[in-house]
């Protein structure tokens, strides 16, 4: 019995030593001899931090590519801080690795989070946040001739009449690159200098309190507002670091710029900006599928980023003002097999943090969109005039001083008008929920009414867009037939497991 079940089974070995490949950036885990723990990540201003705040309990949040340097810190932060100071890793984040995870670190009842490695640098919403970037290895010489042979040609090219008229540049790196900032901006000025061009940068902060104004890195009408700069056009991006979302985020929401990137790990530099027609015209694309839905779907994507609950409040009400259904949902990491439990929601809305906000949905059955894409579907067609906005203060502030939902309700049209899709090429017919005037509700009684088993009692469930979806669907689950069948005998199942249960007979 034992040779024939083996046969058709396996022992499940094969899982436990199977080798697993892994794509991971060599630049966050070169060989890092013992000694330079302390420099790269910084352990002295670390301790400094804690001891200095007296804070009691740390939490120390990696990625998944730093965990295997998590043991090495751990052990100098402890050793260094002494007695009183009680430190926790949190290997595994809710959401992405870029965000603070002040939801585990209150797991441990942390007073301060330590994060390390590429950060988003958003507002914590309840705790202290202490970066630690690291430092990723980059030839300097090399960066400064590539970056400055690029900028020197494009603005010998657009020569004005006037030379202290000359574009500014404004530096933009990956955080990991963030200590080499300084030197880098000094250099390429000294090299642009015959040009009579200026080399802008903010430095990016080291520390978020919950409670303090933004010290996020400046936008480019920030930063030319206090150089003096009137033209935003007269601002040329120099970007350092490889192909991220954060270099696609800056291309979308700079799309006025031209943006020159230097990847350290290609040691080329090159004209980004060309991309940015196509970028947008995807995400244009979602736009119009986004009006073509009556059923969103909020999505929480982030529980530490502050103001998230005033931006997810301010889209219900866009949602609502615009009769549209909504459903919040929190699923943790996104992945297409996860949202395609949500059939009857058309269109999903990620609340995230900016950088991991704009989404590639083609493995994904529905669209996902950002909150300003949102504002922009449900406006009237062809008012995008190709500005883009991810900051969450940014969105609630444009909401304050102008009622965007207000375009659906003073437009003076028929509410019931069909309207063209642009991703069928048909006219459709809009769904209304949340109707509120009588007669509306009256037509919509059809709606409501959901048949509940086959001796036609009815259930009545208004704006239920799960209830319609489910109504319209050929099979709809086991039935109930309650009262029909009679209690069946309990029996004596099998036992054993499902290799071989101790009733099976050969």
């Amino acid at each position: 019995m034992t040779s024939a079940v083996s046969t058709f089974s396996a022992s499940g070995e094969d899982a436990i030593i199977r080798t697993i490949e892994l794509n991971i950036d060599p630049s966050n885990t070169q060989n890092i001899a013992p000694s330079d723990f302390l420099e790269i990540y910084e352990i002295e201003r670390t301790v400094a931090a804690i001891v200095e705040g007296d804070f009691k309990r740390i939490a120390l949040q990696f990625p998944d590519e730093l965990l295997c340097h998590s043991v090495p810190i751990y052990r100098l932060l402890k050793n260094k801080v002494g007695e009183g100071h009680d430190i926790y890793v949190l290997a595994d984040t809710s959401y992405g690795s870029c965000c603070v995870d002040e939801v585990a670190a209150q797991h441990v009842d942390a007073d301060l989070i330590v994060h390390y490695g590429h950060a988003c640098l958003s507002q914590p919403s309840r705790l202290p946040v202490v970066y630690v970037f690291g430092k990723k290895p980059i030839d300097v010489d090399d960066c400064i001739n590539q970056l400055g042979q690029c900028l020197t040609t494009k603005l010998q090219q657009d020569t004005p009449s006037n030379s202290n008229n000359r574009p500014s540049i404004l530096l933009r790196y990956d955080v990991g690159y963030s200590c080499y900032a300084d030197v880098i901006t000094h250099r390429l000025e000294s090299k642009l200098q015959s040009l009579n061009t200026r080399v802008l940068h903010d430095p990016l902060p080291t520390r978020l309190d919950p409670k303090t104004a933004m010290q996020i890195p400046q936008t480019v009408e920030q930063t030319c507002a206090q150089s003096g700069d009137d033209s935003l056009k007269s601002v040329i991006i120099a970007y350092i670091g490889g192909e991220s979302l954060n270099l696609t985020n800056l291309l979308i929401t700079h799309s006025h710029c031209e943006v020159y990137a230097y990847d350290p790990s290609t040691r080329s530099a090159r004209l980004q900006s060309h991309r940015t027609n196509k970028l947008l015209m995807r995400r244009f694309a979602m736009v119009q599928r986004a009006r073509d839905a009556d059923v969103f779907g909020i999505l929480v994507g982030t529980l530490g980023v502050t103001s998230y609950l005033s931006l997810i409040a301010h889209v219900r009400k866009l949602l609502a003002r615009a009769q549209k259904k909504s459903y919040t949902i929190s699923v943790g990491k996104l992945n297409p097999a996860k949202l395609a439990n949500f059939m009857e929601i058309e269109c999903f809305i990620l609340i995230a943090c900016p950088e991991n906000s704009v989404i590639d949905a083609k493995e994904f059955l529905r669209p996902i969109i950002t909150p300003f894409e949102l504002e922009v579907a449900l406006q009237a067609e062809g008012t995008w005039s190709g500005r883009y906005v991810l900051d969450f203060e940014k969105l609630l502030a444009s909401d304050s001083e102008n009622d965007l939902g207000s375009a659906t309700e003073d437009s003076g049209g028929d509410p019931d008008e069909p309207t063209f899709s642009l991703i069928t090429g048909k006219y459709r017919q809009a769904k209304r929920y949340g109707t509120g005037d009588s007669t509306a509700s009256t037509e919509g009684m059809s709606a409501a009414l959901t048949l509940r088993n086959q001796d036609g009692a009815l259930s009545k469930l208004a704006d239920s867009a799960a209830a319609l979806f489910l109504h319209s669907r050929s099979y709809q689950g086991l039935e109930a037939k309650i009262g029909e069948d009679s209690p069946s005998v309990l029996e004596q199942g099998r036992s054993g497991i499902a290799r071989g249960y101790s009733d099976d007979h050969s």
